[in-house]
């Protein structure tokens, strides 16, 4: 391993001129800095990053907590924050939750034994209204974004968010104006912010046009593809005589067509149907959904100007940002203008 002595001697200088030089030191002449940087360079040096963070007391490290890479809602926000990071000199330690609060936690304390200057953290929600491990971050003064709806067990720690209540009610607006009266939501778990927000937008809506919410249509429905085909098949058994439906997110969506196009429901001919999120599978489903567009790339960047503040001791607010209609081929006005509902049936064709 190439060592600053080893530089020193062929540049033929001290060690700390060296090391002033790679630091970039003021009192080190340009001419001389960028001779022993082409030095180090042909010589294959590499810094010592442990040696440096003692130095410095940082780790240039910043931990990232989230549920699981393979949701596809953050993949460009995972993207903004590592351009962001690179660029200042950092490094992302990347954590799973897997929705599981121990987890959670014992990812956060490896985070903490890491010495992590900073840490994003997309929540694992509780119905309890404070967590032992948030109290402990906000004791500690960690440099801590949440990205993600607020829950009572981390007000404390400011977060980015978007505003679901707002994009939602402008979805449910919309299906109106299309003619559809009746409108079966496919909701969330009752334990995430952000599912109730949606479902409160979804209600505030049917309550400014004088509707309202019936209990036959609304459908728990989770927030998979698999929890979304289970909520369709039931829709379905029910015969709910919706001609619309909105579901909590784009992958609740994307199982739920599938039911319905494989029982010969057309979409949206027969029933109009919408997502949440604007992932890359939303555009280029079997009939492109009409989805809510979620800024995720912003969201990750906002994020990090968050934290480049928090570093330098300064004090943030909380942000919360508009989400924008991704109007596409799975709405269309309402059958019979709404005043009957859809009565399928139900077979094995295609659509």
């Amino acid at each position: 391993m190439v060592r600053l002595k080893d530089i020193a001697q062929r540049a033929e200088v001290s060690v700390m001129t060296v090391s002033k030089a790679l630091r970039d030191a003021k009192d080190i002449s340009v001419k001389t800095k960028a001779r022993i940087r082409q030095l180090a360079l042909e010589m294959g040096y590499v810094p010592d990053a442990m040696a440096q963070s003692l130095r410095t007391r940082r780790t240039r490290l910043i931990g990232v907590m989230i549920s699981s890479a393979t949701n596809p809602i953050f993949a460009r926000t995972l993207m903004a924050i590592e351009e962001w990071a690179f660029q200042l000199g950092y490094e992302l330690l990347i954590a799973h939750s897997l929705n599981q609060i121990d987890r959670e936690e014992t990812c956060i304390r490896r985070m903490l034994a890491r010495r992590v200057d900073g840490m994003f953290i997309t929540p694992v929600y509780r119905m309890h209204p404070s967590a032992p491990i948030y109290e402990e971050l906000v004791r500690l003064k960690i440099p801590v974004v949440v990205m993600g709806n607020r829950a009572s067990f981390c007000a404390a720690i400011p977060a980015v968010e978007t505003d679901d209540a707002v994009a939602s009610q402008h979805l449910t607006e919309y299906l109106l104006d299309l003619g559809h009266k009746r409108i079966a939501f496919f909701a969330g778990p009752q334990i995430s912010p952000q599912a109730l927000e949606r479902f409160e937008g979804h209600r505030r809506a049917l309550r400014e046009r004088g509707l309202d919410t019936e209990d036959d249509l609304i459908f728990s429905a989770g927030t998979t593809i698999d929890e979304g085909a289970k909520a369709a098949a039931q829709f379905i058994d029910e015969k709910c005589d919706a001609t619309a439906v909105m579901c909590v997110n784009d992958l609740v969506a994307v199982g739920a067509g599938n039911v319905f196009l494989n029982q010969g429901i057309r979409i949206p001919q027969d029933v109009s149907l919408t997502g949440y999120g604007n992932i890359l599978t939303s555009e280029f489903f079997r009939i492109p959904l009409t989805t809510v567009r979620q800024p995720k790339f912003r969201l990750g960047a906002i994020a990090m100007e968050l934290m480049q503040a928090l570093m330098r001791g300064e004090s943030v607010e909380s942000r919360r940002l508009s989400a924008e209609l991704a109007i596409r081929q799975s709405t269309g006005p309402a059958p019979d203008g709404g005043r009957r509902g859809l009565k399928p049936t139900l077979n094995a064709g295609g659509n």
